[in-house]
């Protein structure tokens, strides 16, 4: 059982502030080859996350504390929209169809989310960073 607390996220978001990417994971999964993706991700300011896809896979953040900005671009590295997940502001999450160019941008140190992506875990190859 794994629960979901402030003790967990304080854990998580330390182990990003000391981490030289500025982020950790927290597999809710057992394996990388599971049909469903669930973790928790602990995102510091200053991480770099390049405008992405995942071409066969949707995904989901469910923001948990902090505020993170969410770009969303077309595949000629033009942004199309961008939305603000704030759980002060009322926005606590956005879903990201499969194929869609995107990126985040943490404003909050602290910041965590519940991501779900579809599996199995599938590393990004250079067809899909813009």
């Amino acid at each position: 059982m794994d629960r979901i607390d402030e003790k967990l996220l304080d854990k998580l978001s330390q182990e990003a502030r000391d981490n030289e990417r500025l982020r950790m994971n927290y597999n809710l999964h057992q394996h990388l080859d599971d049909k469903v993706q669930r973790l928790l991700n602990a995102l510091e300011p200053g991480t770099e996350i390049p405008i992405h896809r995942h071409r066969y896979a949707t995904e989901t953040y469910i923001l948990l504390r902090g505020r993170i900005k969410v770009y969303f671009y077309n595949s000629n590295k033009e942004l199309q929209s961008e939305t603000l997940l704030d759980v002060g502001g009322g926005c606590y999450g956005i879903h990201i169809p499969a194929g869609q160019w995107h990126a985040l941008e943490v404003l909050e140190s602290g910041s965590v989310i519940f991501e779900v992506k579809e599996g199995p875990y599938t590393p990004l190859t250079s067809d899909d960073i813009l």
